[in-house]
């Protein structure tokens, strides 16, 4: 006698319902109803025994995007932690530029690819290699403190890189493909939110283990912990079901296209590049989307405030990137308004975002140091005047959080494809790599304070005004 779904270990319930997925047309029909794969039942899929109606399927998308964004939370979360100290948790930030130029290009280069080693290796795979690039870079971090070694942290930028390329793709594979249509936003949201937990855990681990130091970088136990945690995001990849094991709480299907050669995958990669050119116009804002890290992690946080309080600004920098997520994806999918309207909104409210927080961010900095300038000393939380820099940074990060969940719904708002939505999420990545790659070139160069700030306010402003008419024109009330 077959035993219950419920009753089955996590590893077996992919098992069946990869299987599953098999089935005759007559079963297929029933699924399709809002039946169960694997009970044969139908309605409502069912749930675990022990506490009925509470806990969803384990082979159900809110599971398996919620354990994606866990991964996310332990792998690049705790890389966010770092990187958002300024220069890596080091004292310099040039030996970390020059590690995340690396990265970045490599990254750029990947991206663009990614989709179709996703499709190949199937997302357990592809994460848990993704996510072990994080743990080697955190490494070489520790490494280059005490023996400095450049030469490591490079690599360990480049092989990033490609690590990181194959990790995003897969993580936007899943948080787009795997919702139903109207709950795209709610599940980009959670799992930014959850994502961004793991940049606001790393900082309080920081703050805690430096609260009382007098070096600028951050001390070892910190990269320990880290490290650690980043290696179990790893592991916990392992534990995925792969896409076409997961149904969708309607019976619906998810599945990824078959793909029998490197070669169609490719041409599937440019034919989508042929057709849908309108994605061409989402390239600035793919750009920018990450070429404001370098401004604000190095020049602002690290150039200004000592240890303790950069990790302060990070805890705070990703709380609102928390909250930025929350309202932006919950506003995305309200059913008050229509998609269309939604879409011209978000980009309007966008744009009046960008011109409030840079135009706050240039007042401030013209009456700064610049960031060459040595001897000047550094901030500190109990200081009179920091409460209006700590405002400008939480207003940083809630911008870049609702940045990101706009553009993430924008795409998702284009197709249900799934292969062209794994090929936008290779687009993004790709060209948002090469924005960061020159950003962080430009500011490991001798470029003012201001003309750097200027330089994301510029292109930030203007890649918004560019994709407006794509948006206008092609995201309807549905989607085709």
């Amino acid at each position: 006698m077959d035993l219950p779904m419920q009753l089955l270990p996590k590893p077996a319930i992919c098992d069946a319902l990869q299987s599953k997925a098999e089935l005759d047309s007559d079963k297929q029909k029933a699924v399709n109803r809002g039946g169960n794969a694997c009970s044969g039942t139908s309605g409502r899929p069912e749930r675990p025994v022990l506490w009925p109606g509470f806990f969803p399927r384990y082979a159900g998308p809110s599971v398996q995007v919620t354990l994606v964004a866990f991964v996310s939370f332990l792998c690049p979360g705790m890389w966010n932690a770092l990187n958002g100290l300024g220069g890596g948790g080091l004292v310099d930030a040039k030996p970390a530029n020059n590690a995340n130029v690396a990265l970045y290009s490599t990254f750029a280069v990947v991206g663009f690819f990614a989709g179709i080693a996703t499709n190949k290796l199937g997302i357990r795979a592809t994460l848990s290699l993704g996510g072990f690039g994080y743990t080697l870079y955190s490494s070489s971090l520790l490494c280059y403190k005490h023996t400095k070694n450049s030469g490591f942290l490079i690599f360990a930028g480049l092989q990033l890189g490609l690590c990181a390329g194959l990790f995003w793709v897969a993580q936007g594979m899943v948080m787009l493909s795997y919702p139903t249509e109207e709950s795209k936003g709610k599940y980009i949201a959670w799992s930014w939110m959850i994502y961004n937990m793991g940049a606001v855990i790393g900082s309080v681990i920081a703050l805690v283990q430096n609260m009382h130091s007098d070096d600028n970088n951050i001390g070892d136990v910190t990269f320990y912990i880290i490290i650690s945690l980043s290696l179990l995001g790893t592991i916990m990849s392992l534990f995925l079901c792969e896409a076409k094991g997961v149904t969708r709480s309607d019976g619906s299907l998810v599945s990824l296209p078959q793909t029998p050669t490197w070669k169609s995958e490719i041409s599937g990669l440019l034919e989508t590049l042929k057709q849908d050119t309108y994605i061409l116009m989402f390239f600035p804002m793919f750009f920018a989307s990450n070429f404001f890290y370098p401004y604000q992690f190095n020049t602002f946080n690290l150039s200004t405030f000592n240890i303790r309080t950069r990790s302060l600004n990070n805890i705070l920098y990703w709380v609102a990137e928390i909250g930025g997520s929350y309202l932006a994806g919950y506003a995305l999918d309200s059913t008050r308004v229509r998609r269309s309207l939604r879409a011209r909104i978000a980009a309007g409210t966008l744009l009046i975002l960008v011109f409030v927080v840079w135009t706050g961010a240039y007042v401030w900095q013209r009456n700064e140091p610049q960031k060459s300038e040595n001897g000047v000393v550094k901030k500190d939380f109990t200081d009179s005047d920091y409460p209006g820099p700590m405002l400008l940074y939480l207003s940083f990060g809630f911008l870049a959080a609702v940045w990101q969940t706009c553009l993430y719904w924008f795409l998702g708002a284009l197709t249900n494809d799934n292969r062209k939505l794994a090929n936008f999420a290779g687009f993004y990545k790709g060209v948002q790599s090469a924005g960061g790659a020159v950003s962080f070139r430009i500011n490991t160069l001798a470029v003012s304070s201001v003309n750097e700030l200027v330089a994301c306010w510029i292109l930030l402003a203007a890649s918004l005004i560019i994709a407006a008419s794509t948006i206008i024109r092609k995201i309807h009330d549905k989607v085709e």
